[in-house]
């Protein structure tokens, strides 16, 4: 086994090419599957608006004030 990335034999290049191929594989494969559970109902053109309420003061007592 060879300490250094320089005076590496071919083999040892072939094996880190091939560990990082599979560990970028496996991230991109986590992804997808971490998406699935996405609602898809939702499209650009059905958004939902979220309208502002009142406005609201915050003192520094800690309570609100409403205007």
């Amino acid at each position: 086994m060879n300490h250094s990335f320089h005076s590496a034999d071919r083999g040892t290049h072939l094996k880190i090419v091939v560990v990082a191929l599979v560990a970028g594989i496996l991230v991109a494969g986590f992804g997808i599957a971490a998406r699935t559970n996405a609602d898809y109902s939702q499209t650009a053109q059905s958004t939902h608006v979220i309208k502002a309420g009142k406005p609201v003061a915050v003192t520094s007592a800690g309570t609100s004030e409403i205007r």
